[in-house]
């Protein structure tokens, strides 16, 4: 078999991976920015990802692929210099790996559609904590996981047939 399906499962689940790699990578960053029950709480979110990542190379190699490969390294979306830039880090890592989890989402397979709910509802819980720690505003987005310019346009189209959209979005 090939790593190319009709579906797109192989390709979802390589996106996936891909982002468990870099989410791997970047917990590494994020812990050496944190001091006591944040670095600990970072170190136990870096060993939940790579069961993740794990997890998911076995998926792939279960249908025939060949997983993809971590970077050998990987810029950082934000330059760690304090513990709140730290915990910045953390919550971008957390949003890509939300955003990969959605396409997994919507497979055909229910026990892949539920792996991915439980890593998007994880990924979610830490986003929030990551932001807070940081200092950001910590509002989930109404669809997480899609790019906002998605969620903005389909609240444009609704707004454009005479749907009234809802106060805060």
């Amino acid at each position: 078999m090939s790593g190319r399906r009709a579906d797109g499962v192989v390709e979802a689940l390589q996106a996936a991976l891909a982002a468990e790699h870099a989410a791997v990578y970047g917990y590494g960053v994020v812990g050496a920015g944190l001091r006591g029950p944040a670095q600990q709480t970072a170190r136990t979110v870096l060993d939940a990802h790579r069961a993740r990542r794990d997890r998911l190379a076995e998926l792939v190699v279960r249908r025939g692929a060949q997983p993809v490969a971590a970077e050998a390294a990987y810029r950082p979306a934000v330059e760690v210099t304090s513990a709140a830039s730290a915990a910045a880090l953390a919550a971008a890592l957390e949003e890509r790996v939300l955003e990969a989890y959605a396409a997994l989402a919507g497979c055909q397979e229910a026990d892949l559609r539920r792996h991915a709910a439980l890593a998007m509802q994880e990924a979610m819980g830490r986003w929030i904590g990551w932001r807070k720690s940081a200092g950001e505003r910590a509002v989930p987005p109404a669809l997480p996981g899609l790019p906002p310019e998605e969620t903005a346009q389909g609240e444009r189209e609704k707004t454009s047939k005479g749907a009234t959209p809802r106060p805060g979005s």
